[in-house]
C-alpha cells in the first residue's frame, strides 16, 4: 500500500472547494434542499446537519489539542499517515466519484430534523452552523502549520479504536465531507468527479 502524504496546503484547497460548493447549495429552492431521493435517504439539509454533528464532536477535541502542542520554527511539511489511520481514511475517501463502502450511520451522528417543519430559518441555521464549524476547521489546519503535530493524538468520534495526529484527523474529516458532497450530487442527480 502506497504512502499517504498529507499537507496543510492540499487540505485547505479541498476545504475551500467544499465550502464554496455548500455556498452554492444555499441558492437552491427550498424543495431541492428538503426533498430526499427516497424514504430511506437524507435530503441535502440532513446531509449538512450530519456533517455539523460529526464536526461538532471534533471541535472541542481540536481546541484542547492546541493547548498542548508546542510551536515549531520550521514551516509546513508533508505528514505521512500511519498504517491503521490510512486504512480508516481510505474507507471515507471517495474514488473516481464513487462513495466506497456505504455504511450505516451511527445513531449519535444522525440528523434529527423534522422534515415536515424545516422552515427557511431552520435551514439557514444549518448552513450557518456548517460555515462556522468549517471556518474553525480551516483555522485549525492553518494553525497546525506551526505546531509539532506529533505530540498529541485525538480520539476519533467513534472512540479510542482510532486515534489521529492532527493531519490525519483533518484528512479523515475532509474525506468524510467529500463523501457527503458526492451524496449531495447524487441527490441532485449531478456528477462531480473531482473527489
Amino acid at each position: 500500500m502506497a504512502s499517504l502524504l498529507l499537507s496543510p496546503e492540499n487540505q485547505i484547497q479541498r476545504l475551500n472547494y467544499i465550502i464554496n460548493k455548500v455556498k452554492t447549495l444555499q441558492e437552491l429552492e427550498l424543495s431541492q434542499l428538503t426533498t430526499a431521493p427516497n424514504l430511506k435517504s437524507w435530503n441535502i439539509v440532513e446531509v449538512l446537519e450530519h456533517l455539523n454533528i460529526a464536526y461538532g464532536i471534533y471541535m472541542p477535541r481540536l481546541d484542547e489539542a492546541y493547548t498542548k502542542l508546542p510551536a515549531i520554527d520550521s514551516g509546513p511539511s508533508e505528514f505521512k499517515a500511519r498504517w491503521w489511520q490510512k486504512i480508516v481514511i481510505a474507507g471515507q475517501r471517495p474514488k473516481n466519484g464513487v462513495r466506497k463502502w456505504k455504511m450505516k450511520t451511527l445513531k449519535r451522528f444522525e440528523p434529527l430534523l423534522d422534515k415536515q417543519t424545516l422552515t427557511p430559518e431552520k435551514i439557514d441555521t444549518v448552513f450557518e452552523t456548517f460555515f462556522t464549524c468549517h471556518a474553525h476547521l480551516k483555522e485549525a489546519i492553518l494553525k497546525s502549520r506551526n505546531k509539532d503535530v506529533t505530540q498529541v493524538k485525538i480520539i476519533s468520534a467513534i472512540g479510542p479504536i482510532v486515534n489521529f495526529y492532527l493531519p490525519e484527523c483533518f484528512e479523515f474529516l475532509l474525506c468524510h465531507m467529500e463523501r457527503h458532497m458526492l451524496q449531495i450530487d447524487e441527490i441532485l442527480g449531478e456528477t462531480d468527479l473531482s473527489f
